[in-house]
This record gives C-alpha cells, sequence and structure tokens, in this order.
C-alpha cells in the first residue's frame, strides 16, 4: 500500500469491498465466522425458519483511520438485548432491497441519513440461531452527520477503529449452549466493550473476506 492509501483508510477499504462483487455468497456462510468455528450446527441452523434481515456496517472516512460505528441494544428488545450491534433489522416488504432495509433501520436506529452513506457491497449472509436471515451490508460514511440514538432500540452509539477489529489478534473465542450442544464463538473486546455472537462473528468474516 502507498502512503497515500494505507490499509486501513476508508478508501482502502472500499477497494477491497468493491473486490466481493459479484463473488458467490449464498452457500459462503458456512465457510466463515462462527459457522466455520461450529460445522456440526450447520443442520440445525438450516432447519430454522428463517426471516430476511440486514445490517449496515458503517465505516466512517476520517483519513487515514477509518472508524466504524456500532450501537449498543437497549434491555427493552426482546431478542438480543443489551448486546453490542450494527444498526439493521428485518426487511419489510416495502423495502426495495437489503441496502434499502439496511439504510432504513440506520435512520431508525440511529438517525444517520442515507444520503451520508455509499453501500459498497454485501457479504455473505450469516444464518442466526434465532432464525433471521442476516445480509451485511458493507458501506463507506463520509463525515459532516450526525446521530442520535432511538430510546427503544439503541441506549448507545459509539466508534471502534477499523485497524482494531481487523487485527486477528483481538479475534478472541468463547462458547456456550445452543440447542443443547456446545457452541463456539468470536468475542472482540475494546474498553468497556464486548463485541461478540452475530456482531463479531461479521467482523470475522469481513476480516476472513477482506484482509486475511
Amino acid at each position: 500500500m502507498t502512503a497515500m492509501n494505507p490499509p486501513f483508510a476508508a478508501a482502502n477499504f472500499r477497494q477491497r469491498a468493491l473486490s466481493q462483487r459479484g463473488l458467490p455468497a449464498e452457500q459462503a456462510w458456512r465457510d466463515h465466522g462462527d459457522h466455520k468455528l461450529n460445522p456440526d450446527l450447520s443442520a440445525y441452523i438450516e432447519n430454522l425458519e428463517m426471516r430476511a434481515a440486514a445490517v449496515l456496517i458503517p465505516v466512517v472516512d476520517y483519513g487515514d483511520e477509518a472508524r466504524v460505528i456500532f450501537t449498543r441494544r437497549t434491555t427493552k428488545l426482546r431478542k438480543h438485548s443489551g448486546q453490542i450491534a450494527f444498526p439493521g433489522g428485518s426487511i419489510d416488504p416495502e423495502d426495495l432491497s437489503p441496502e434499502d432495509a439496511a439504510l432504513r433501520e440506520c435512520e431508525e436506529e440511529i438517525g444517520l441519513e442515507r444520503r451520508f452513506v455509499q453501500p459498497v457491497a454485501r457479504l455473505p449472509v450469516y444464518l442466526a440461531g434465532t432464525g433471521y436471515r442476516i445480509t451485511p451490508i458493507l458501506s463507506v460514511v463520509r463525515t459532516g452527520f450526525s446521530l442520535k440514538a432511538s430510546p427503544d432500540e439503541v441506549d448507545h452509539i459509539f466508534e471502534v477503529p477499523l485497524g482494531f477489529i481487523m487485527d486477528p489478534a483481538n479475534h478472541q473465542h468463547g462458547s456456550g449452549m445452543l440447542g443443547g450442544k456446545t457452541r463456539r464463538y468470536y468475542e472482540i473486546n475494546y474498553g468497556e466493550y464486548r463485541i461478540w455472537g452475530i456482531t463479531a462473528s461479521i467482523v470475522r468474516t469481513i476480516y476472513e473476506r477482506l484482509y486475511a
């Protein structure tokens, strides 16, 4: 990389993300993130009734060192309450695409106007044990935006350097029970924030697809 295009600049991230366009992705979920850690659970997950969802991975262009926006979900929510997440949610019938759903949810949850966001590419879907088929949308966010958390969904918004979450040394392993079986997962700790489960798996997939 040249000095003008360091590896964790948003411009470099965009270039790497563009390389994902056109690649086969429908079955690639098996080969990434915590699905790869738990191949024996694939049949269990595939038999679940899935609802389509999308999340936005908002990489903010701060020059040489991009940062990624995360949220902490409120404890009011029925699923994944209090956990660290990317903005996103279910794809509604009126949404034109996963990108449209992710942008809408991002506006609703944290007030990030879509005019500041450039969706770049999709990652392979993530099949969640809670019954969601999640399409992650890689995006670049230009500065000048303002954020406001929806109190019914988000109790905190924060940013993490892209270089930190793309460092595999920060990807730790944990384990828990799902469907009567032990399931392994990724965990990333940044200060007071514990990023784990679905969100950490998506982060790991970004690393595996773009930076490994």
